[in-house]
């Protein structure tokens, strides 16, 4: 191990030790070609001279090209974090705003996914603030400054160093060590080294943002591939190769024939510069007399001139296109995101949309690796701001939510939108949503939507019981005519009211003009019931 391999910590326990010092040195093996994956996004890679071909100046201009940032920054744009949506509560009630405005998330993660996509990971940390810090924080890593052991089994970090500052030699003077419950944070004042422990109950409170991960590579791979690398190097090698043409062969050659050596001589024999010749626009050699013995059989001898048209640089431009597109199928690009030529007229919609399939089926997959590391670390963020030592597991329903892969017009969404919500409304199971063309988060979030609905609707009702329902006025009338003739009839007004559904009707004791019977009539109910009411002798 070099000396920027090994650091020796006063403090650390034995294994801590060996801990950091192999981080340290898996760090450092690892670095040569992160920085070259760096430099070619940052464009600061510069191809190396092959050859005595081209002239070394032409390799000192600083000629790049920036492909390679352009096929991490085309998928990376098209893979935005909007926001995060829980379908069984509402998230302002957990904080979940303090913890994405504190720790400005959106910005935070798209760091992260341009860090794993040229590196392969990405590290998500949890820390709680301290003073007048948020109160809980998620910081970015990326693979030039972080390193850890993965766990296969628990599909979790086992540990991860992080390296927070360097010195002018590149050594490290600061770092954490996040271990099972324990961070350790160390720093370098002069010689002497400020270590401190502290015991918490997160385990190891990191999360990978790994991009393509796969067995055997679990922390992923870069978007800058070797043969992305390859191809881009060969196109500034043509860049500089054309720009050595425009400089040589991009004037007309002219060939002078029977000219002395003294005619294209400058003021006391000195040679004319190449560009001065090349620019003078009017040039003239005198004619040969007819005595001079240079003369072709002493006559009247001039110099002939010849042009030969400038070379076109045609081959290295169509050289340079098709590395163009070998560049743009390995990244997965339309073509007409890298060519420079045929690409005269616009494409059609049609042909625009099916030339983005591939990049949208990238992004698709890239976020389907990020979520589960962005979900773990938010929520993770939640339960430190709450003061939780665990994570609840009714929160385990909150997701991020994604911005569509593919492009769509605002009036295309509304139309789309406009057709699809009464569809919507009237489905009544999940399937019905698939059919629809709904993902699994919309689907859960619409049905957790229609149980709150149907629920309110519940308690609605039950409010309802025992509050006395406006009844339609004909059936009031058409009750009220039947107790008019059963009371016409003889039966008595109570009863008469009971049987039509009046229960508990008052009755005034006036007795309308239809209800009367005639004097004579009722003279002689009356004299019944009073003779009836008499007793027995």
């Amino acid at each position: 191990m070099s000396q920027l391999d090994t650091l020796t910590v006063p403090g650390l326990t034995v294994d801590e030790q060996i801990t950091l010092n192999r981080l340290v040195a898996q760090l450092e093996a690892k670095k040569p070609r992160n920085l070259l994956r760096q430099r070619l996004y940052d464009n600061q890679e510069v191809a190396r001279r092959i050859g005595d071909t081209i002239p070394l100046q032409y390799f000192r201009m600083g000629i790049v090209l920036g492909w390679t940032g352009k096929g991490v920054d085309s998928l990376g744009r098209r893979c935005t974090l909007e926001r995060f949506v829980w379908a069984d509560g509402d998230l302002s009630d957990i904080g979940a705003q303090d913890v994405w405005d504190d720790n400005n998330l959106r910005s935070e993660i798209n760091s992260a996914k341009v860090s794993s996509l040229i590196h392969g990971p990405a590290f998500l940390v949890n820390t709680t603030g301290e003073g007048y810090e948020p109160k809980s924080l998620i910081h970015v890593r990326d693979a030039l400054n972080a390193t850890g052991d993965w766990n296969p089994r628990r599909r979790r970090m086992d540990n991860l160093l992080s390296v927070l500052g360097r010195d002018e030699q590149g050594g490290i003077v600061e770092f954490a060590l996040y271990l099972d419950g324990l961070t350790i944070t160390a720093k370098k004042d002069g010689s002497a080294w400020e270590v401190d422990h502290q015991d918490h109950a997160w385990g190891v409170p990191v999360e990978v943002m790994a991009y393509k991960p796969r067995v055997g590579r679990p922390m992923g791979s870069s978007r800058i591939t070797r043969p992305l690398i390859g191809l881009q190097k060969q196109a500034v090698r043509a860049l500089i190769r054309t720009e050595g043409h425009m400089d040589v062969f991009s004037y007309p050659d002219f060939w002078l024939l029977g000219a002395l050596a003294k005619d294209i001589k400058g003021e006391d024999g000195a040679n004319i510069a190449a560009m001065s010749a090349a620019l003078g626009r009017i040039r003239g050699v005198p004619d040969l007399p007819a005595d001079d013995p240079n003369a072709r059989d002493n006559n009247l001898d001039r110099a002939d001139i010849k042009q030969f048209p400038a070379s076109a640089p045609t081959p290295n431009l169509a050289w340079l296109n098709t590395l163009a597109k070998l560049f743009a199928r390995e990244s997965s690009l339309p073509d007409s995101a890298l060519a420079i030529t045929d690409f005269a007229n616009p494409t059609s919609a049609d042909s625009y949309d099916a030339s983005q399939y591939e990049l949208i089926a990238e992004a698709d997959g890239a976020v389907e690796d990020w979520s589960p590391a962005v979900k773990r670390s938010h929520l993770r963020a939640l339960a430190i701001l709450n003061g939780e030592t665990e994570i609840p597991s009714e929160w385990k329903t909150i997701e991020p939510k994604w911005r569509d892969r593919r492009y769509v017009s605002p009036s295309a969404q509304a139309d789309a939108g406009s057709k699809v919500v009464p569809l919507i409304a009237a489905a009544t199971s999940e399937v019905e949503l698939e059919l629809l063309g709904l993902d699994e988060q919309q689907i859960r979030r619409i049905m957790a939507e229609k149980r709150r609905g149907q629920g309110s609707g519940v308690l609605d009702r039950l409010r309802d019981v025992g509050a006395p329902a406006a009844e339609d006025p004909v059936a009031v009338k058409a009750k009220a005519d039947a107790m008019g003739v059963l009371i016409r009839s003889g039966v008595d007004p109570v009863e008469a009211a009971e049987r039509v559904g009046f229960a508990g009707i008052g009755f005034t004791g006036a007795v309308p003009v239809s209800l009367r019977l005639p004097e004579s009539d009722a003279t002689k109910l009356e004299d019944k019931g009073a003779s009836g009411s008499q007793p027995a002798g």
